[in-house]
């Protein structure tokens, strides 16, 4: 046996393709800047990469929300019901997750609907309010088109659905319809939101500082706090001074805008995903993709003779086999400590590798990791310049954010050199974002509701 050689210096010359200098990061920033600029202009809209929908939510709760309120959380395989009851300073709240069949996420959206409604149904006998008439927020997390607070047109299905006869069509009829059909229960549906925001009202609720609800999950979104004479688009109950815009950054690079910052992984990511083309800056941040960047780029170094000798795995070669989680597991390990690291490295068939390779695979996943940090932090910096307020608190929810080991701290130091000075935030984990959130924008609409009856 040779001597084995580091090549960790070369790994890090490579990897140099996923480092964003902060002059290209200021860059990114106003282009994203002059994209939101679009979204909420009347001429420019239509045309628009980063849609800036507007979410006719224009009250944060503020904490004098009483009563019991059902949330009903759509977005993706399994569907969630919950009953909050809300009271002075504290609410309980219990829910259940319920399945999604495959063959009802490709059928019709009747039977979809019809499904919701059922599970809806059996919820509230389990739960001792099925003779009640209760208030419902529907949080529905796929890309939609917002009229008014109870009416959202579905632009496209995205995870895996595609049922016929939604596309287009005001969702929250789809679900009345389908309660009408059973007859048996009484619920009112009083807004229809995005997770993103639900995320924000459930931090609101909390801290009346929270003015960005943020997504680092699956996907990745962002919504916010605008003064309404910045809204050309809006078309609601004027007279309210602020509302809330549902960004929709994920599309943001969609144009070509962020292709200055991507790598021959970011464009075969693309090239094999369901939606190529679409949701690219999405694709550099979210779980949804982050192990796969992080697994192209090995296999790369591996051809390269760079890593394992030269020698991969069937696993290694396979599309999808390097799961996010794995990044967070490898990033965990003290300095020094490769336990978890050499346990991922097992589980791909890669049992030969040497101290050096793994020193390599973790540099890889910090690169990738980093740069979705990064990503997002200008973003948010972007936001936060365009609001100009004092002090903002960023209300976020999502796996990579949750169970990355430095995402909250790679953000914080990031955010604070981008953002002018004099703007002081903070970034707080949403607790149950959307389903709470959901709830909330029930209780807060049905307030607003009532102050117009």
């Amino acid at each position: 046996m040779g001597m084995a050689i580091n090549h960790l210096p070369q790994i890090r010359e490579e990897c140099e393709v996923f480092h964003m200098s902060d002059k290209q990061i200021r860059e990114i920033m106003s282009r994203l800047h002059n994209d939101l600029l679009k979204g909420l202009a009347k001429d420019t809209h239509a045309n628009s990469i980063v849609k800036c929908w507007i979410t006719y939510i224009q009250d944060l709760p503020n904490g004098k929300e009483r009563g019991k309120f059902l949330a009903l959380d759509l977005g993706g395989t399994n569907f969630r019901v919950l009953i909050i009851n809300l009271g002075e300073n504290h609410f309980d709240m219990k829910s259940k997750i319920y399945a999604i069949p495959t063959h009802i996420m490709t059928g019709t959206g009747v039977a979809l609907f019809d499904h919701i409604a059922e599970c809806l149904a059996n919820f509230m006998k389990e739960n001792d309010v099925y003779k009640e008439r209760l208030a419902l927020g529907f949080t529905f997390s796929f890309p939609l088109r917002q009229l008014g607070l109870t009416k959202g047109l579905l632009q496209r299905w995205t995870k895996g659905f595609s049922c016929s006869g939604v596309v287009g069509e005001d969702v929250v009829q789809g679900l009345k319809d389908a309660i009408a059909r059973r007859g048996d229960v009484q619920i009112d549906i009083c807004a229809i939101l995005n997770d993103t925001t639900g995320t924000l009202m459930s931090c609101a609720w909390k801290n009346h500082n929270c003015k960005i609800g943020l997504i680092v999950g699956t996907g990745s979104n962002a919504c916010y706090v605008e003064k309404t004479e910045n809204c050309e688009i809006f078309d609601g109950e004027p007279g309210k001074p602020e509302l809330l815009i549902n960004t929709e950054w994920g599309a943001f690079g969609d144009d070509g805008t962020l292709d200055f910052v991507r790598t021959e992984f970011d464009r075969e990511v693309d090239t094999k995903s369901i939606n190529p083309g679409k949701q690219i800056q999405e694709k550099m941040i979210s779980g949804m993709y982050m192990g796969e960047l992080v697994r192209l780029a090995l296999v790369k170094y591996t051809r390269m003779g760079l890593l394992f000798g030269g020698r991969g795995s069937d696993l290694l070669f396979q599309r999808g086999s390097f799961y996010t989680k794995y990044v967070s597991e490898i990033e965990s390990d003290k300095p020094g400590d490769f336990s978890s690291c050499m346990d991922v490295l097992e589980e791909l068939g890669l049992s030969h590798a040497t101290e050096a390779d793994m020193a390599s695979v973790r540099h890889v996943c910090e690169c990738v990791s980093r740069r979705a940090a990064h990503l997002v932090s200008a973003g948010i910096a972007t936001l936060l310049n365009k609001m100009n307020e004092p002090r903002v608190t960023v209300g976020i929810d999502g796996s990579v954010y949750r169970f990355h080991p430095h995402f909250h701290t790679l953000m914080c130091e990031k955010i604070a050199q981008l953002v002018r000075p004099g703007i002081q935030f903070d970034l707080m984990l949403s607790e149950d974002g959307s389903g709470r959130g959901a709830a909330l924008v029930a209780a807060v609409a049905c307030r607003q509701q009532l102050s117009y009856a």
